[in-house]
């Protein structure tokens, strides 16, 4: 049965498009790290099995943040970090078309200091409220803005979470200010005055800003109204540095830009433009995390691709839509995802989130992906000789996925995939439907060579149940037979997981230390039809290492000061043979490292500070040691190192 998908898609958008709007937060983005640690910490719940999460969903949370720490919730002005506190406010100046939205959902004006002081205390003075000038509330005095009682301040003089909140840096720096008191975030009652309205009053006309918004945040262009609200920056970088003792660059542009119409539609368009030159250039970007490339011109020593990540999004109270081709990240890892990761490139999509209780959240997504296989009965001959017009094979995926958050700071994800091709059906986009039964409805009796590829999945997390200590595990599943499974003559068992464990603050403040140990059994991944194997475009969906290997990994990260911090990072790679397709399906199947084994030793260290937002400078440093078995068991060791440093706006 085929079905118009584009149909359905509208549908879904505007049957929703009378509530609300919101625009993904791209992964690239440090704001993800910052809320992790929150919810490592116990100081929120953040919902990030799933990524990326819309704009103002991110907002919300840095608010409840800065919420809990000005009313000192259950102890949790201890467990943030003087430096935490800088974070935060310097991550809210970044979300000032949510701001705009978020007051005019309640009926009242975005730019206010009540949420960030944008230069200085002298603009509290200067505000058009009345109650929130200094000399009119007893609450916000000079005194209050820099300090607490003499009493109190000695209390948290030696806490080293505390006592630099207090730090003339922060209070008197010009685009720092975030005091460690709740004023002027947070307004208490007096007997004598009534309680000041935090939200003035929304824009009466459009307002236009040109370099620095009206957060003071710097960026090429900014529009607010009530109807439309935009923000423009570029993308520019450039990488210089050594590969195998050979010069290597890396020049990349483009443009970024993302807004709403009205209250009901979110955008985004991200493009930049690569371009790279050196020795022995790796085109393929083969075994490493880095998101592979599709290259669009190619000659000695040089090659040039672009990236593009699009989408249109609304959302209501619980839930949200999205239209476009974005990356996705299922589950937790750091060297890693097994699931879906951002290794392929990224694909168009269509996906779902309902958030239905507290505790019980769906995610549904449908991909188009590129399979490379050219179907040779579509193709036809152009007026060139011996031209002909390529039409390639249709390659989806589809996925669903249930969240259970069962208790406080654990939560349980399951979920199913499919990769079919051909054409589109019905049964695969409908996201309630089991796919490994409609997969039988659909290919029986013809049997397997008429069936599609589906897996199963399972993640688990729990935070902060171990104070400060984030424990997490993913199992995928691309093959298992039960009834064979003890039997060593018959199991096919073709699964991987991933076991991982992180600290922050332990033993010291703003130190965040993370071990992780993944597994890929033989021929995961795999399939010996072309246009069903796990892929785009010739890149894994899943973990980078691809199958028949073993990982372990561990990293070192200390956040020295605001946007600056210093990373040392290792890891220990085991990798078998290839095998051919037959291999998969002989029992019993080869043991786990069968073939000629690599051994890959790899650790490095970089330094990175965003100087103000999304303007980075990075310096970096790998080596990777590689031992590769021969035929005659003998093994043959080589060594690349590696330096580069770069500078760039935008990621």
């Amino acid at each position: 049965m085929k079905i118009s998908l584009t149909t359905l898609i509208f549908l879904i958008i505007f049957s929703f498009s009378v509530h609300a709007q919101s625009t993904p937060e791209p992964l690239y983005r440090e704001v993800y790290s910052f809320l992790a640690r929150m919810a490592q910490k116990g100081v929120i719940q953040f919902n990030d099995e799933i990524i990326p999460v819309p704009r103002k969903y991110i907002l919300e949370k840095l608010l409840e943040v800065k919420e809990k720490v000005d009313k000192g919730y259950k102890g949790i002005r201890y467990k943030v970090t003087a430096l935490e506190l800088e974070e935060l406010e310097f991550y809210l100046r970044d979300y000032n078309l949510e701001f705009a939205l978020m007051a005019e959902s309640k009926g009242r004006r975005a730019e206010s200091s009540v949420f960030i002081n944008q230069r200085s205390v002298v603009s509290i003075k200067s505000h058009p409220n009345p109650y929130i000038h200094s000399s009119n509330h007893p609450i916000i005095q000079p005194s209050n803005l820099s300090r607490r009682s003499s009493s109190e301040a000695r209390t948290k003089a030696n806490h080293p979470f505390i006592h630099a909140s207090i730090h003339p840096k922060i209070h008197g720096s010009l685009h720092s200010y975030f005091p460690y008191t709740p004023i002027p975030y947070t307004f208490l009652p007096t007997t004598s005055q009534p309680q000041p309205q935090p939200y003035p009053q929304p824009y009466s006309s459009p307002s236009t800003f040109w370099f620095r918004d009206n957060l003071g945040r710097y960026r090429l262009f900014s529009y607010i109204s009530k109807l439309f609200k935009l923000n423009v920056d570029p993308i520019l970088g450039y990488t210089l540095g050594t590969q195998k003792g050979e010069k290597y660059s890396h020049l990349w542009n483009g443009a970024r830009f993302y807004g709403y119409v009205s209250n009901w539609l979110g955008f985004s368009f991200d493009f930049r433009d690569n371009s790279e030159d050196g020795k022995d250039l790796d085109m393929r970007k083969a075994f490493t995390p880095e998101t592979g490339v599709v290259v669009s011109r190619a000659k000695k020593n040089h090659f040039e691709y672009s990236r593009t990540n699009t989408s249109i999004m609304v959302d209501w109270s619980w839930g949200d839509v999205l239209i476009g081709k974005e990356p996705l990240v299922w589950g937790y890892g750091e060297s890693g995802n097994i699931v879906h990761s951002t290794k392929a490139p990224s694909y168009p999509m269509i996906r779902l989130d309902l958030n239905l209780t507290k505790w019980l959240r769906f995610n549904y997504f449908h991909g188009w992906l590129a399979s490379n296989v050219i179907d040779s009965n579509a193709s036809y001959s152009t007026f060139r000789a011996n031209q002909s017009r390529d039409i390639l094979r249709s390659k989806f995926i589809t996925s669903h996925s249930l969240i259970l958050n069962a208790l406080q700071g654990l939560s349980v994800s399951f979920g199913e995939s499919v990769i079919y091709s051909d054409k589109e059906e019905f049964l695969f986009v409908f996201p309630l439907m089991f796919y490994r039964s409609a997969d039988h409805y659909l290919s029986q009796p013809v049997g397997n060579n008429a069936g599609a590829n589906s897996q199963f999945f399972l993640g688990i997390s729990s935070r902060n149940n171990i104070p400060n200590t984030h424990l997490y595990g993913t199992l995928y599943i691309d093959e298992l037979t039960l009834s064979t499974l003890f039997d060593h003559k018959k199991q096919r068992t073709q699964i991987a997981f991933q076991l991982g464990a992180s600290v922050t603050d332990l033993p010291i403040p703003n130190l965040d230390f993370t071990l992780e140990y993944t597994k890929l059994y033989p021929f995961v991944y795999r399939h010996y039809i072309p246009t069903q194997t796990y892929e785009n475009h010739g890149y894994l969906l899943g973990d980078w290492m691809g199958h028949n290997g073993d990982r372990i990994y561990g990293s070192i990260k200390y956040r020295i000061l605001r946007g600056l911090q210093a990373e040392l990072w290792g890891e220990y790679i085991r990798k078998g043979g290839d095998g051919v397709p037959n291999d998969q399906y002989i029992t019993p199947q080869p043991p786990f490292l069968f073939g000629l084994r690599t051994n890959y030793t790899r650790y490095g260290a970089e330094v990175k500070y965003e100087i103000t937002h999304d303007l980075f400078a990075r310096v970096q440093y790998n080596r990777f040691l590689t031992s590769r078995e021969q035929a005659d068991g003998r093994f043959v060791d080589s060594k690349v190192n590696e330096f580069y440093f770069a500078i760039y706006y935008g990621i």
